[in-house]
């Protein structure tokens, strides 16, 4: 078991803690030694004091497409920790419009008509595929959980004068079905990743299964906790655990909580 050290970015709208990744962009050098090699997830706080860009990210057909061999698509989802009253996100876009009507918009800034907004509050989930148009709102901090991508397609930036990445971005679009925003229900499980929800009192005991490559391990991200330890079956004493802390499990280990805790457990696909 190892606690992951956090590799901190700051945004014009907050900031992002990288907290488990083994990408270039930002590799927790233990992390990717202890894993041996590249573990495909990456899991982030984002802390938005204010809007993020309307952004879109490709699946991993696109990234090779778009980017080159070698590329990976970027399917997220997050897990809201915190979030001020009428904290907003935008999940999706209107039905009905084309590319050329969106592209126009963006052009003359008014994109906003087109978009969906949803409203957001603490313990809620949002799946976000690759393709899905979407922004976090400010006032918000989130747990995110992703493929090991850091490939992001701007579209609209509210004015502030950043790159915009149209032709790509309007070109990975995918106009599906939305899950709807709702209070995350114990388990989700998707292509890439699975996360499991759970709230601690007294005692609970996980074992990682053994398996070979970095996939094989697993995190357990402590979402909240009051007089918690954790433990490997080779230790007496447990460490005392803090919110927002992440533990690397590796294959074959097995971990204790002991106390009260609220957990969240990402497994790799």
């Amino acid at each position: 078991m190892k606690k992951l050290d956090s590799i901190k970015s700051d945004k014009i709208w907050g900031y992002e803690l990288w907290i488990a990744s083994t990408h270039p962009n930002g590799c927790q050098g233990d992390f990717k030694k202890s894993v041996g090699g590249e573990y495909p997830l990456l899991v982030k706080i984002i802390q938005a004091n204010d809007t993020l860009s309307i952004q879109v990210h490709p699946d991993d057909d696109f990234a090779v497409k778009l980017e080159g061999e070698g590329n990976r698509g970027k399917t997220e989802c997050w897990y809201v920790l915190d979030a001020e009253p009428d904290a907003k996100l935008v999940y999706g876009i209107k039905e009905g419009y084309s590319n050329e009507v969106l592209a126009k918009a963006i052009t003359e800034n008014n994109l906003e008509s087109y978009l969906e907004f949803v409203e957001v509050k603490k313990g809620d989930f949002i799946f976000i595929p690759a393709g899905t148009v979407h922004a976090i709102g400010a006032g918000l901090r989130l747990l995110e959980v992703q493929q090991s991508c850091d490939l992001t397609y701007r579209l609209y930036d509210w004015g502030r004068g950043r790159e915009v990445h149209i032709e790509k971005g309007l070109a990975v679009i995918k106009r599906e079905e939305m899950i709807p925003v709702k209070p995350f229900s114990d388990e989700f499980e998707c292509q890439y990743f699975k996360l499991q929800q759970v709230k601690v009192k007294g005692g609970w005991s996980m074992l990682c299964s053994k398996g070979n490559g970095p996939e094989a391990v697993q995190l357990i991200y402590i979402i909240s906790a009051d007089k918690a330890v954790i433990r490997t079956s080779e230790q007496k004493a447990g460490v005392p655990v803090k919110a927002e802390e992440i533990y690397a499990v590796m294959p074959g280990e097995k971990i204790t909580v002991e106390g009260s805790a609220e957990i969240m457990r990402i497994i790799a696909k």
